[in-house]
């Protein structure tokens, strides 16, 4: 395989497919032939192909440990997989600009919202052009140092849980249609939105502007104010409706996000659901995850549904400018919306209801639940603590049995002459 005259470098986290799709560009080359030199079939035998590291460094002339150290896919041992967005998505288009050969598509990881070099929201896997300049919004941008510091603090898997409960929370209060005060968060919200996506002076709407990515941009914030409280132990713990201390929760909860808190929330709160549903539970993990086994080279582009479905709440933003239920509809927050443990499949409208639900039924369904969940926990340790009882009695009459008897002194005779191992044996 003879070396490419202009072997371009890759760009952090991209995809190795965006990678040679680049340069075969540049060079002038069909790209699937170009993806077959580099790439064999996956290892259980079907049609998807992985790429192989060293075919691709004797492409490039570069070496094997830079690339890896770019591509995530051309680690060995792979990465958890589980970390980054099951779908690829475009970074920076500052960061991207000096990278040649068409776009670059990357795989990120769920905790980079933000270019904190360019000031530039990045934001979820959405249509292209999602990018939006925060010079103006700078509490965007330190919400991702905030959002940074958390998951190291706390871990990937529970920051991700909390964040996206985050950004549910926000959507249930935007989507709200009472405000409760003049200084109402909701208000902010809107006057960020209104930066992100201004509206369009010729045609007098603002869906030519319009992408579902940058409202999460505008109540981000806010969701990882939330997340830090949801990500807290002692919070989570203060959350349980066991606690005596469980309105403390709430007002911290109101003071950080303005919520309106009220000790009778009547039928429908979703932070309050969440601490009777959810506060006691493991995090919530990603739904999908990624494959780096491909069947082609070539980068899928936006599908027509995903076009539609972005046109629309476009068109219903223009004229309501009420987002929150197009945040709750997004695949982002999916993982928060139907949780990994909910066998039942809800339409999208009958899953959002529910996590929002807190009337008198859900809450003595939710308190059976976890009595009926504690009890087989329960019988399972005693069960294990039985099974391990029998283990050890059965250890001890093989240790008394005339054959290993006889055959103790010799082996106490080999271990070192100190009181404690003598004790031991």
């Amino acid at each position: 395989m003879r070396r490419l005259p202009d072997p371009v470098p890759p760009a952090r986290h991209e995809m190795a497919a965006s990678y040679i799709s680049r340069l075969a560009t540049i060079h002038g080359l069909d790209i699937s032939h170009l993806w077959v030199q580099v790439t064999q079939r996956e290892a259980s035998g079907g049609m998807r192909r992985v790429v192989v590291p060293e075919k691709l460094a004797t492409l490039t002339g570069r070496d094997i440990h830079d690339l890896a150290g770019a591509m995530p896919e051309l680690r060995d041992p792979q990465p958890n997989w589980a970390m980054f967005r099951h779908q690829p998505q475009v970074g920076c288009h500052l960061c991207d600009a000096k990278y040649p050969g068409g776009v670059v598509t990357r795989l990120l990881p769920h905790h980079r919202y933000v270019c904190l070099r360019h000031r530039t929201w990045i934001g979820p896997p959405d249509i292209n052009g999602n990018a939006a300049d925060l010079s103006l919004l700078p509490a965007v941008v330190k919400a991702q140092r905030r959002h940074l510091r958390l998951m190291r603090r706390r871990g990937w898997e529970l920051t991700f849980d909390a964040v996206l409960t985050g950004f549910m929370i926000c959507g249930h209060i935007w989507n709200s249609p009472s405000r409760s005060e003049a200084t109402d968060i909701r208000q902010i919200w809107e006057a960020r939105a209104l930066i992100l996506i201004p509206p369009d002076e010729e045609a007098g709407f603002a869906y030519l502007n319009y992408s579902t990515s940058k409202l999460f941009a505008a109540v981000y914030p806010q969701a990882v104010e939330i997340a830090a409280l949801l990500a807290s132990p002692y919070w989570r713990r203060a959350a349980d409706h066991r606690h005596p201390g469980r309105s403390r929760f709430f007002e911290e909860m109101s003071r950080r996000i303005t919520y309106p808190y009220s000790e009778d929330p009547g039928g429908s709160d979703s932070i309050a659901h969440w601490s009777d549903a959810f506060a006691w539970r493991p995090p919530s993990r990603p739904m999908r995850t990624y494959s780096p086994a491909r069947s082609t080279g070539i980068v899928a582009p936006t599908s027509e549904t995903q076009l539609k479905r972005d046109f629309n709440s476009g068109f219903h933003f223009a004229i309501e400018r009420r987002v929150g239920s197009a945040l709750l509809r997004h695949n982002h927050i999916r993982p928060v919306i139907a949780r990994e443990w909910n066998q039942r499949h809800e339409p999208i409208d009958e899953a959002i209801h529910q996590t929002r639900r807190f009337d008198a039924a859900f809450r003595v369904d939710a308190a059976l639940y976890r009595a009926e969940l504690g009890h087989y926990l329960i019988a399972l340790r005693n069960n294990h603590e039985a099974a391990q009882k029998r283990h050890r009695e059965g250890t001890d009459e093989k240790s008394t049995s005339p054959a290993n008897a006889s055959q103790a002194p010799r082996a106490a005779a080999s271990l070192p002459h100190t009181p404690d191992r003598v004790g031991q044996v």
